[in-house]
């Protein structure tokens, strides 16, 4: 993940600085959210992985998945990375561009894995204390995941607040080692 991270960073870096001269941050993050599936595709990442494949031939079936979701700069993007051998870094560039415009944008991104379902009122809850805690708006996303037994695993950025019973037990486990 480090490699992928030192390879994807100029060109999301790129990515971002193009989307703020074209007044399309939300526009390149469709885009790239689109890429990342597309990339991320059993298919597509072993014919990425083949050498023979020719770069501009996944450039052009990359652009045709994609179809009139990617503007002319976003398939010049695609066309570059091909050029380069980087499509495989396309969801890490995406994750990347995201980290950009949250920091921009003074947001950060609030995943909630509970063992139960969360109503609409918990939910709220959280991200107001996220807002308050961090002092940043936050964008709250939940899913559940009932091998946690019970309680929760909140992560937003580098922070990970570990309040689930499996958590605990694995806790427990390491001090009795």
């Amino acid at each position: 993940m480090e490699g992928e991270a030192k390879f994807a960073r100029p060109y999301a870096v790129a990515a971002f600085q193009q989307a703020r001269e074209e007044k399309a941050l939300d526009r390149w993050s469709e885009m790239l959210a689109t890429l990342s599936v597309v990339a991320s595709d059993r298919t597509v990442t072993g014919l990425v992985a083949s050498p023979h494949v020719r770069r501009d031939e996944l450039a052009d079936l990359i652009i045709d998945i994609c179809g009139d979701r990617l503007t002319e700069t976003g398939r010049n993007f695609v066309r570059l990375l091909a050029e380069y051998r980087r499509l495989q870094f396309l969801p890490e560039i995406g994750r990347q561009f995201q980290a950009e415009r949250d920091k921009m944008e003074n947001r950060v991104a609030v995943h909630l894995t509970s063992a139960h379902t969360v109503s609409d009122a918990q939910r709220d809850a959280l991200a107001k204390g996220m807002r308050e805690r961090l002092g940043r708006e936050v964008d709250v996303t939940v899913d559940v995941d009932e091998s946690l037994i019970g309680g929760a695993v909140i992560r937003a950025g580098d922070t990970v607040i570990d309040a689930s019973v499996r958590g605990q037990l694995a806790g427990l486990e390491r001090a009795l080692a």
